[in-house]
């Protein structure tokens, strides 16, 4: 028998019990650094598997590792769990259906990520104790990836000090390698003090600290001709000082998201938001205080093991789905734009076609202009050798995080195309543990690529995980 049929079988009697892991996670919708009933879920299910379970991992009471085996290498998977605000939707449903208005949803696909992740690990394990041969599998659950940066708290508590390679995927359009781009991200919040005062009586004695933000913001704006034009800035408001316009707004905050496409960008950009919110501070006579919320790494590919994934992903080829998965994919592609539809294809570069679900295996040397956002995997990916898949859990053209992504979050399609990548990610486990040679290249491949910039922590000294921020 093929070996790799051997772990493809593994994934195949572990998935029902994953499957509706994944149901159950998606129909249990918690956001960032909230999901206690979700991390319970996943630990119940590790326990269940056999693994030894070690909750509040990094100081985070929703993070989880399982780990189970002996000796040998250490194969991590990566999972996650967190969903996000205000998608609320009905399942198997192409118009926008919210269960419960203003609700969580899981539109990034994270109920299917972290299943997936587990289903690879439980077959991997199983695989290594049948023919008792020495290695440790480990499933990390990850909370807080929209934006709470988890694993980088995770990768500076030490959480992967002993890790040998990091193995994940993601829900997306395509089946293929995922590119090893996203972009170093900081979200650092500024607060602005002022004086209260009446705003008729007496505005002279008055300082509005949401001017201060309102000039913070106009500045920033007239900043984005002058920054590299791969970088990104967004922001939010979290606290207007109050709903009463006579009243001189006292304090005001705002949340920044600043990008760029590595560290050293990221870190000059944030220095120069900070300027500006110091000068808008100078103009209305404000104080300002940044805080900062949590940070992330770029994301660092590893050749070696995008190459083994590949040729595993080669040989399964892309999902079965049958005509009811793509019945389906039809309607929701019917609630889309060319533009959306037509994005994802230029990302892959790749000609378009009338396909409602993905049917072919994007080549690793495919000329990509990828729509690029950020990750908290970055921070693995530089102190682990970390590979990615992506699986076409969506129609094709789906923007993720809508409520289209939450619509086909637990139908029969994305449900294959997690057990689908599930059996790729165990085959590249497998070959880890089979072929040393794999693990050596790949840890050779990271260290040449962090060589000349040994990794520092984007969190700053004092930062703490945030586990607050899902209430602004």
């Amino acid at each position: 028998m093929n070996v790799r049929n051997e772990i493809w079988q593994q994934v195949d009697a572990a998935k029902d019990r994953l499957i509706a892991l994944s149901d159950r996670v998606w129909g249990m919708p918690e956001v960032c650094y909230t999901e206690v009933r979700s991390m319970a879920e996943h630990a119940a299910e590790l326990r269940h598997q056999g693994f030894r379970v070690n909750e509040g991992v990094a100081g985070i009471p929703t993070a989880v590792i399982g780990e189970a085996g002996e000796g040998g290498p250490v194969i991590a998977f990566l999972g996650e769990y967190d969903a996000l605000p205000g998608l609320s939707q009905e399942s198997g449903v192409a118009e926008h259906q919210p269960i419960e208005a203003g609700g969580h949803g899981h539109g990034c696909g994270h109920n299917l990520l972290g299943s997936g992740a587990m289903l690879a690990a439980v077959a991997l394990k199983n695989w290594l104790a049948e023919k008792g041969i020495p290695g440790r599998v480990r499933y990390y659950g990850c909370p807080a990836e929209e934006g709470g940066a988890a694993k980088a708290f995770m990768v500076r508590a030490g959480a992967f000090d002993d890790a040998d390679i990091a193995i994940s995927w993601h829900p997306y359009s395509f089946w293929e390698v995922a590119p090893a781009l996203s972009l170093a991200n900081t979200r650092a919040d500024f607060a602005f003090r002022g004086r209260a005062a009446h705003a008729a009586a007496a505005p002279h004695l008055g300082r509005s600290a949401l001017d201060a933000v309102e000039l913070m913001n106009v500045g920033v704006n007239y900043m984005r001709e002058h920054m590299p034009s791969d970088a990104r800035v967004h922001y939010a408001l979290l606290d207007t000082g109050g709903i009463a316009p006579n009243v001189v707004q006292a304090y005001a905050r705002v949340r920044y998201s600043i990008r760029a496409m590595d560290l050293p960008g990221m870190i000059e950009l944030v220095e120069r938001v900070h300027k500006i919110a110091q000068g808008a501070a100078l103009m209305t006579e404000t104080s300002v205080e940044m805080r900062i919320v949590s940070a992330v790494s770029n994301t660092l590919g590893n050749s070696p093991l995008e190459h083994a994934l590949n040729n595993a992903m080669e040989e399964l080829g892309p999902p079965p789905f049958d005509g009811a998965d793509r019945d389906f994919a039809k309607k929701i592609r019917a609630t889309l734009s060319e533009q959306e539809i037509a994005s994802v294809y230029r990302a892959i570069g790749q000609p378009q076609t009338d396909a409602p679900l993905a049917d072919f295996l994007v080549p690793l040397d495919s000329p990509r202009k990828p729509m690029i956002g950020s990750t908290d995997i970055g921070d693995v990916s530089w102190v682990v050798p970390t590979v990615q898949a992506h699986a076409p859990t969506v129609a094709i053209g789906t923007p993720f995080h809508t409520w289209q992504v939450v619509a086909q979050g637990k139908m029969p399609a994305a449900q294959k195309a997690m057990v689908h990548v599930a059996k790729a990610m165990a085959a590249t486990g497998m070959a880890a543990i089979i072929d040393p040679a794999l693990i050596t290249a790949a840890k050779a491949d990271l260290a040449e690529r962090t060589r000349a910039t040994p990794y520092e922590s984007p969190l700053r000294e004092g930062v703490e995980p945030p586990l607050d921020m899902s209430r602004g």
